[in-house]
């Protein structure tokens, strides 16, 4: 006959740890219990009892036998034992914990029949196997009633518990007010339910209000095999795609519907350079008075001017992100959830450090002011080089919204007064400048067309277009780090990036805001 492995649990009632007894009611009858099955009842008389001296584990693991039955009673209302336990580490142990921490006695029973109705599993025919001390009941009627007396008090007030030497041998064993298992035909058990070798365990009642650090050691001790923290471990699983129901589409469906645009056209068109290696800012050494030469007469003092170097500091900056999810979106999302958060946050890093770098830009830059957006153009050409001697080889604009209608909606739709397409013309002989129509590359007045949609203008929001050398800015950045981890509050699952950047300005007024006065 096919059986299934059952596992139930109730509450301690006594412990006399002089005596080395523990008893309890180890099923009750009638009570619903909760399994990972579903909910169970045990009828009145279900469950037979094969043999009275069955021995009592630790936490149903068979190589940790801590004692054995000295005692057992079938009621109305359940099964009650009283246990032996052995004089070893692991009994005196268990004695210790029975009286107010492992205080669960969980039953093992080889299910032979049982039906379902209205959702319930009912047990009529059951094998009792083994017993096992556990850390937390699962029928809500069991309670502690007492802790025995120990040898320290009046045998007169002690409970009378059986001793080992008063026992019936096992050959004599029997059941006290043992029920008789009721005989229940097969055909005519309606809805019965089919039976199978899968264990099946009872849902464990554990306190799941704990702190992160509580959490964090369960999780060690669960890999070294603690049942009580493996126990607190599955509680905590959570187990919802609920908030991000579209990462889990039918495979058909892989495309992402999405802008993930990791470009950075400023700092693409500076200088780049490597963090270094340690600290929180960067000095720079400036000259400050330059030592000179002069046409000297013969014979006449040479010219002498003393030369001064000072030092630009400039902060090194993190940047970092990161997002929480379900482990079922890590592990059956379709398309891969991890590979698309990962694209997500280096694009938003991309976007934050390249609009970083243009507002300090913006901010501290020169003016060039004309009546026409090409002479100012031209005008901030020639300011540009007389700063730092090198031609600028760079416009900067905002796709839209930038000052004066400097940008490149305004660059595409300038004309002259024929209405013809100043930048926009698809002849090269157009001598202002060639913008490609259908793309942001192209130059105009010899300079490199940069539209970048992360620029967000300057403190006041103003989105200057800006002429400017490579030469003049300098990027430093260090490798961005990917993290990932679980979060030890609840087991979901942490990923982050995070780098550190640092922006060194070296001529200012190099950039050149244009505004146009007409």
């Amino acid at each position: 006959m096919e059986t299934i492995n059952l596992t139930f649990s109730g509450i301690i009632e006594a412990t006399d740890s002089t005596r080395r007894i523990i008893a309890g009611k180890i099923l009750p009858f009638g009570e619903i219990g909760h399994t990972n099955v579903g909910d169970v009842v045990f009828e009145k008389g279900s469950v037979n009892i094969p043999n009275s001296r069955f021995k009592l584990l630790l936490e149903h693991d068979p190589k940790k036998p801590l004692g054995r039955a000295v005692n057992v009673q079938q009621t109305d209302s359940g099964i009650y034992a009283q246990f032996k336990v052995a004089e070893t580490t692991a009994g005196n142990d268990a004695l210790i914990e029975a009286a107010d921490l492992r205080d669960g006695l969980s039953v093992g029973v080889k299910l032979n029949r049982s039906e379902e109705r209205n959702g319930i599993i009912y047990v009529t025919s059951a094998e009792l196997s083994e017993v096992s001390l556990v850390h937390t009941p699962a029928f809500a009627s069991a309670a502690v009633e007492s802790v025995l007396a120990s040898e320290n008090e009046p045998e007169e007030k002690q409970e009378e518990i059986p001793t080992e030497e008063n026992q019936p041998t096992e050959s004599e064993a029997s059941v006290e007010n043992a029920t008789p298992t009721p005989e229940v035909e097969a055909d005519k058990v309606e809805a019965s339910r089919p039976v199978n070798n899968t264990p099946i365990y009872t849902k464990p009642r554990v306190n799941t209000n704990i702190t992160a650090g509580q959490y964090a050691m369960a999780q060690v001790r669960a890999t070294q095999g603690d049942t009580d923290a493996r126990d607190l471990v599955a509680a905590l699983q959570i187990a919802t795609v609920a908030e991000n129901t579209g990462m889990v589409p039918p495979t058909y469906l892989r495309d992402v519907i999405g802008v993930i645009d990791a470009s950075r056209p400023f700092i693409d068109s500076i200088e780049r350079a490597p963090l270094p290696a340690a600290g929180m800012k960067i000095f720079t050494p400036v000259l400050g008075t330059q030592a000179t030469v002069a046409l000297t007469a013969e014979g006449a003092e040479f010219s002498s001017t003393d030369t001064a170097v000072t030092f630009q500091e400039d902060s090194v900056v993190k940047f970092a992100g990161a997002n929480v999810v379900d482990v079922e979106l890590f592990d059956r999302s379709d398309p891969s959830f991890a590979d698309l958060l990962i694209r997500e946050l280096a694009a938003s890093y991309a976007q934050k450090t390249d609009a970083y770098a243009a507002k300090i830009a913006v901010d501290n830059c020169g003016s060039t002011n004309n009546t026409t957006i090409y002479k100012t153009i031209a005008e901030a050409i020639a300011d540009s080089y007389g700063v730092m001697r090198f031609t600028p080889n760079n416009l900067m604009v905002a796709p839209s919204g930038g000052k004066d209608g400097i940008d490149f909606a305004g660059l595409l739709g300038a004309v002259d007064t024929t209405g013809r397409p100043i930048f926009a013309a698809a002849a090269p002989q157009n001598a202002n400048g060639l913008v490609t129509q259908g793309s942001t590359n192209g130059t105009v007045a010899g300079l490199n067309l940069v539209v970048d949609p992360n620029y967000t203008g300057d403190a006041s929001n103003v989105k200057y277009a800006m002429v400017y050398p490579t030469a003049a800015m300098r990027f430093h950045e260090s490798p961005t780090i990917e993290l990932r981890a679980n979060i030890v509050a609840n087991g979901r699952i942490e990923i982050g990036l995070y780098g550190y950047v640092a922006v060194v300005n070296r001529y200012p007024t190099a950039f050149r805001g244009l505004t146009v006065t007409p």
